[in-house]
């Protein structure tokens, strides 16, 4: 692991410090750098040392993420461009604050119009320099460039295309033409280019250039070329060479041909622009047990892993236990359809390796056919069994992706193993056919030779095997096995939500000792639910009875309805939803849930859509969780407001102290109650106000003002005494002693600071609340160091002191 150190902004040749806490910016033509800037004062006067910006180079007109690169030497006109990205970075090093940028190394959009580099080798083939860029399979599609941007059969459409300004147009969509072909009549000139323009739902079987997961319309980049990679970051290096970025978030590296190289070419390049040093972590989702590659030159991940382990304090193992088997009585989904989650999670991979991404396991297909064909002692193995054993082994691969020796962590010995190979090997009818297993898992393995056709299986392999775990699990999975929904989070395992703190404590512990500067997360924007939404949620864990009680009660009430669920197994996630989004707004609750059944797929789809479901679903929200049944869901909030109230506050104070930088996702810092995209990059809200007069009055009004609060105590102490949480600190579990000591989560941060929670609080009110349960402090006198409490404590303290009034505490050892 390297600390390559990023700090307070300051002018080229200072020195660096890592970056205390960061506070993460959604950008978008409505919120552009000249916004963000109006930001500043209320990051800085929060305690956060740096700004975490989304992708600021050009991109898509109006995108409002920015991960659809289309110029890398361009910052984002739209947001302000150079002039305003370097404006921004002036304004927040005069509030001591610095820039963490995402950059987006594995994509770009697949827009030609948009995109100057794909528009040269659609016009001149493989002969163009920019075909070194994109992962195309010229083999593929007759040798041309297959792009699904039709809504019909190209027959079915033909009279909507035309030839204008040099350029072959289909509504929205511009194109070049190839030299000498202008004046072709149309029905000669569309099968004269250099690419095919085909009906969208080609995309699932046809495609022949890598994309983004199963988006067609985001192209893959191979950044593993020296030239390419030396195109796609000289903007982002010269920012970081000019001081004005230290640090970088790197999106998706799984997706790479390569990704321990590109980091490592990354690291030092970033090192030759930014001598003083640099942060960098990658947004790689690690699998229970899985360590992150140890030699990657990076500081960690984005946070994901924390964020599982926070949320999984906050889960009561026995009443999801409960709460599991309410689930499948009442929901009655079939065991791999939401019933049991291995069993979800493996139909789930069949469905995406067989349909969206069968495109991609066909690009493998040939590839390991052209391997055999030149190696006599592999070949006749025919591309039916190529391509069962691909998809055999690809749904058994239980991570995002096997890595190289090299890099460690999950190896492909590991994650590709003789056990799948076993169980893949069934699915043929006679063994001598199921040797086309061994082979297959000999050429991921590396096993079978080096050449450029064997690393590019190798490389292939392990990308498709990283998108069909995201689209499988995160994309798909998640919506159909819906026990508890705070569980189904990016990052998290939904077939076992609940942890103990000695794994916690665990987990921060290795933490300290490999990755201290890692980042942490609870909401991004890319959560399906904000932290707030998975804490109150959680709750139920706690209350399955009064749960269980509530289902029956607005079953009942709208079951007789004009508008009623339109199956159980959505009704169960609806309600839990409302009840946890606590917010009878039937725009943004119906909008969710209707993404959730769509990529659910169990009814409709995001391709495949049947209206009156889908109808149905927005007539029953409207009426039922924001109509009839509105008043019982506010009744069982208020009901669990206490609750609530401690798991909000208990995931934000562990996840503020415990070891990493700490990323605070726009508005987190209160009370937020946001749903899936686009409803959790909605406008950011002005908490100054709050902030000060939470600062003036020392006494929060409600639970947005604690979080404010208890955020910038605990950010603010991280600013002041770096040492305390950086690379050379400690972590220290402090365990409680008493009839109630496991509902205390507690430890010393470099016997400075000191952090204790409560969870399972509505469990500990039902036990009699804390009683005679104390938690003895290190040596030293402790003060109180949230919302103005005067408090000193030393020895050991009773816990129903403690948490008197709250169920939080955050200490200071005073000296």
């Amino acid at each position: 692991m390297t600390s390559e150190s990023g700090s307070s902004p300051a002018a080229p040749g200072a020195v660096f410090a890592p970056p205390t806490a960061t506070y993460r910016l959604q950008l978008r033509p409505e919120f552009p750098f000249a916004a963000a800037e109006s930001v500043v004062p209320h990051v800085a006067s929060l305690g956060a040392s740096h700004l975490h910006l989304s992708p600021v180079l050009e991109s898509v007109p109006g995108s409002q993420h920015g991960y659809d690169v289309s110029d890398h030497t361009r910052v984002r006109e739209e947001l302000g461009g150079r002039d305003g990205l370097l404006a921004l970075a002036r304004t927040a090093r005069e509030h001591g604050l610095g820039l963490i940028v995402d950059l987006v190394p594995n994509h770009m959009a697949a827009v030609p119009r948009h995109n100057r580099a794909l528009w040269h080798v659609l016009k001149e083939g493989p002969s163009s320099p920019y075909a070194r860029w994109f992962d195309i399979d010229w083999d593929g599609a007759g040798g041309r460039v297959l792009l699904p941007v039709l809504g019909g059969r190209l027959g079915d459409v033909l009279d909507q295309l035309r030839v204008e300004d040099g350029r072959l147009r289909y509504y929205e969509h511009s194109f070049p033409l190839r030299e000498g072909t202008e004046a072709l009549p149309l029905e000669q000139l569309v099968d004269a280019q250099w690419y095919r323009l085909g009906w969208w739902r080609l995309a699932r079987t046809e495609l022949n250039y890598r994309r983004f997961f199963t988006i067609s319309e985001l192209i893959g980049v191979r950044v593993e070329d020296p030239e390419v990679f030396a195109a796609t970051h000289a903007v982002v290096l010269d920012l970081m060479a000019r001081g004005a970025v230290q640090g970088l978030r790197i999106d998706h590296p799984d997706g790479l041909a390569d990704p321990g190289g590109y980091l490592r070419t990354l690291g030092e390049r970033a090192a030759a622009a930014a001598p003083a040093g640099h942060w960098t972590v990658v947004e790689k989702i690690l699998a229970d047990g899985e360590a992150l590659p140890e030699g990657w030159p990076v500081s960690g991940t984005t946070g994901y892993d924390a964020l599982r382990h926070i949320d999984g304090l906050f889960a009561d193992p026995a009443g999801y236990g409960e709460l599991l088997g309410q689930y499948r009585r009442y929901a009655a989904p079939p065991a791999d359809r939401g019933g049991d989650w291995p069993a979800t999670v493996r139909r789930a991979a069949y469905k995406v390796v067989t349909r969206e991404l069968a495109a991609e396991v066909e690009a493998l297909v040939r590839i390991a056919g052209r391997i055999a064909a030149g190696d006599l002692s592999v070949r006749d193995h025919a591309p039916w069994a190529l391509r069962t054993a691909l998809r055999e082994l690809l749904v058994r691969v239980p991570v995002y992706r096997p890595y190289p020796a090299r890099d460690a962590g999950a190896a492909p010995e590991d994650v590709v193993s003789a056990q799948s190979a076993q169980e893949a090997s069934a699915a043929f009818p006679g063994a001598q056919e199921a040797e086309t297993v061994a082979l297959v898992r000999d050429l991921a393995l590396g096993r079978r030779g080096d050449g450029p056709e064997h690393e590019a299986f190798r490389a292939r392999f392990a990308q498709t095997a990283s998108a069909l775990r995201a689209k499988s699990v995160e994309d798909l999975a998640f919506y159909r096995y819906t026990p508890l929904l705070s569980a189904a989070e990016v990052g998290g395992d939904p077939g076992a939500p609940a942890l103990s703190p000695d794994v916690f404590h665990a987990y921060c512990g290795r933490l300290q000792r490999d990755w201290p500067l890692t980042g942490t997360v609870l909401s991004t924007h890319d959560t399906k639910r904000s932290a707030d939404v998975r804490a109150a949620t959680a709750v139920l864990t706690e209350r399955p009875q009064r749960w269980a009680d509530f289902l029956a009660s607005v079953t009942e009430r709208t079951s007789a309805g004009p508008d009623p669920a339109p199956d159980p197994h959505f009704a169960w996630a609806a309600w839990q939803l409302a009840v946890g989004f606590g917010v009878p707004d039937p725009e943004r609750l119906g909008g969710a849930l209707l993404k959730h059944v769509r990529e659910a797929g169990l009814r409709t789809s995001w391709t495949e859509q049947d209206a009156a479901y889908e109808e149905a679903v927005t007539r029953f929200v409207a009426a039922g969780p924001c109509g009839a049944a509105a008043g019982e869901v506010a009744e069982l909030r208020a009901e669990l407001a206490p609750y609530v109230r401690a798991n909000v506050l208990g995931a934000a104070l562990l996840h503020l102290t415990m070891p990493g930088v700490p990323d605070v996702y726009q508005g987190t810092e209160a009370e937020v109650r946001a749903l899936v995209d686009p409803d959790n990059r909605r406008e950011v809200p002005d908490l100054s106000g709050v902030l000060r007069e939470v600062d003036r009055s020392g006494a929060p009004r409600d639970l947005s003002q604690e979080k404010v609060a208890l955020t910038a105590a605990a950010l603010r102490l991280r600013a002041a005494r770096p040492d305390c949480f950086g690379e050379e600190a400690s972590y220290e579990p402090l365990p409680a002693t008493g009839p109630a000591a496991a509902h205390c989560v507690a430890f010393a941060r470099s016997a400075h600071a000191l952090t204790a929670v409560t969870r399972l609080s509505a469990r500990l009110a039902d036990a009699g609340g804390w009683r005679d349960t104390e938690l003895p402090l290190p040596p030293g006198r402790w003060r109180d160091a949230l919302w103005g409490d005067k408090r000193v404590f030393s020895g050991s303290v009773r816990l129903a002191e403690l948490f008197a009034g709250r169920p939080v505490g955050l200490l200071v050892r005073e000296g």
